[in-house]
């Protein structure tokens, strides 16, 4: 028997929590108001009630290394032809922003420091990538 990994746990309680809530819902919608009905629903619903407010409640710890972060690059992979020149941009948000180009013709991953620039070539096949026209 497998285990529930941490990081789902609070999905999984969510998403159970609203099963419980919309099985309750349509138990008491579709069968009226019986005894029967309302000893089932009432307490399904009430599960449900609480089962959300614990998963919506549950923090989620992640250790994250601010080293592996900073090393993160994108793959180094060629692109399919779509008729153009294709590439990616990938940015970091953090200090130091950096700004990684991945040509799709060649595979080629230039790194830029700063934001994304106005305009870039492949420094290994010199395509011409984007050239941004504003101002």
């Amino acid at each position: 028997m497998q285990l529930v990994p941490e990081s789902n746990l609070r999905t999984n309680t969510v998403l159970a929590a609203w099963v419980c809530i919309t099985l309750g819902s349509g138990i008491i919608l579709s069968s009226g108001v019986s005894a029967f009905a309302l000893a089932v629903a009432v307490p399904l619903v009430i599960a449900g009630i609480v089962l959300l407010v614990v998963g919506l409640g549950m923090a989620v710890e992640e250790n994250v290394d601010p080293e592996k972060v900073a090393a993160w690059e994108p793959d180094s992979t060629k692109m399919p032809d779509a008729g153009r020149v294709m590439y990616r941009i990938d940015t970091t948000l953090e200090a130091p922003i950096r700004t990684s180009v991945l040509c799709g013709k060649c595979g080629n991953l230039d790194w830029v420091d700063g934001p994304k620039p106005r305009s870039h070539s492949c420094s290994s096949c010199s395509t011409l990538l984007w050239e941004s026209e504003e101002e």
